[in-house]
């Protein structure tokens, strides 16, 4: 029997990150050497604490159905550090717990958009942003900010990128796939054009936000501009800076009318997030925080590494992070240099065949001609992969 697949589904493709990693995978198992910097996931383990709290709660019995927005102990810890380190104030009927930042961004595009509804994204953009404004329907209108931006949008392609049909402007600092974050200053300036549309919803995506490593530290759009707090909503989750990508807890908090919205959306979905990795991310929220400031520092070690390697390729240009775990070079120059490869999907190919190592093309993240790294591994694999990539070059 032949399915008739939907038109919606037909729109958009499988994530890149996961099928990159599951094909150094897939060549691993048959044999092949292969180091994968695709994946965007920490490869410490989860710390101790936090893995003592999953236990305990399972001794207690927490294997019921957990409340649909969230348990009263996760969301009220989610209320508590919005409040200690971003000095934003929630009610828990303003915060929404879902399975990961991924369905997070979901639930807000399916309670927020009709068909023809547009949502203005910067590039380079996290892969997922542009398929989910399409699987609700809408349109993403995308502003493109390459390497001698800084990758980061001006003030001016967002005024004119706006327009009457936009619901949603999304922000994503420090940056995946970039590692590049916004300046308090640079965000005021943003939220400036953004106060004149208070029609226009502000989703701010904050997952990297304790990895870090600029001098003048975190700041998101509602810090730059409080006149925004109306009209954005946070989005945030514990599994990058607490290694629980596993665990999959994502929180959002924003307007009770919005939040009331993307929770029922979530409750004809997966219902509430796993009540044992909820007791852990509020183990993760309210202990004690070194853990995160360890990881920070290897991360930074690998960073100025990975950094100086590829700058020193020949073709290859590469602009420091202020924090995450990746590097986007561009690498149009080596492509050029290459026969037989042509634009960045086949260098990718090329280096996985010939290198044995797997980067992320940067057209899956609206970005021709880049790649991006995920420096979330060992220095050993960095030092193999960086050497590899030089003899390919």
């Amino acid at each position: 029997m032949a399915i008739k697949l939907s038109q919606r589904v037909q729109r958009i493709k499988p994530s890149p990150t996961l099928a990159v990693t599951a094909r150094a995978a897939e060549m691993r198992a048959a044999g092949h050497d292969v180091i994968g910097l695709g994946a965007g996931e920490p490869d410490f383990d989860t710390p101790a604490a936090i893995k003592e709290a999953a236990k305990a709660a399972i001794d207690k019995g927490a294997s019921k159905y957990a409340p649909v927005p969230g348990t009263p102990g996760l969301k009220a810890a989610v209320v508590e550090k919005f409040k200690r380190d971003n000095g934003l104030d929630y009610e828990p009927d303003q915060v929404l717990v879902s399975v990961g930042g991924k369905q997070s961004f979901y639930n807000l595009f399916q309670a927020l958009l009709d068909d023809g509804d547009e949502v203005v994204i910067a590039a380079p953009y996290w892969v997922s942003y542009p398929a989910m404004v399409q699987l609700a329907g809408g349109e993403p209108v995308i502003v493109e900010a390459g390497i001698d931006a800084d990758f980061k949008i001006t003030p001016e392609q967002l005024e004119a990128a706006l327009t009457d049909k936009t619901r949603c402007v999304v922000l994503n600092s420090p940056s995946n796939p970039t590692g590049k974050a916004y300046t308090k200053a640079e965000l005021a300036a943003l939220g400036e054009v953004l106060v004149k549309r208070p029609d226009v919803l502000v989703a701010t995506d904050d997952m990297y936000e304790h990895i870090l490593w600029t001098d003048e530290g975190f700041c998101n759009i509602v810090n730059a501009t409080p006149a925004l707090y109306d009209q954005t909503i946070v989005m945030n989750g514990v599994s990058k800076a607490y290694a629980m990508t596993g665990w999959r807890i994502g929180y959002a908090a924003g307007p009770k009318d919005l939040i009331k919205a993307m929770s029922k959306i979530q409750s004809q979905s997966t219902s509430g997030a796993t009540t044992v990795s909820q007791m852990a991310a509020e183990a993760a929220l309210t202990g004690d925080q070194q853990c995160v400031a360890d990881m920070v520092k290897e991360f930074k070690k690998r960073h100025d590494f990975v950094v100086a390697a590829l700058n020193d390729l020949p073709g290859v240009r590469c602009l420091p992070s202020d924090g995450t775990f990746y590097s986007f070079p561009d690498f149009s120059e080596a492509i050029a240099r290459l026969d037989g490869v042509d634009d960045d999907v086949a260098l990718s190919e090329y280096l996985i065949e010939k290198a044995g190592v797997a980067l992320v093309p940067g057209s899956a993240f609206g970005a021709p001609g880049y790649a991006r790294l995920s420096y979330a591994t060992s220095m050993e694999n960095l030092e193999k992969a960086l050497e590899r990539i030089a003899g390919a070059l």
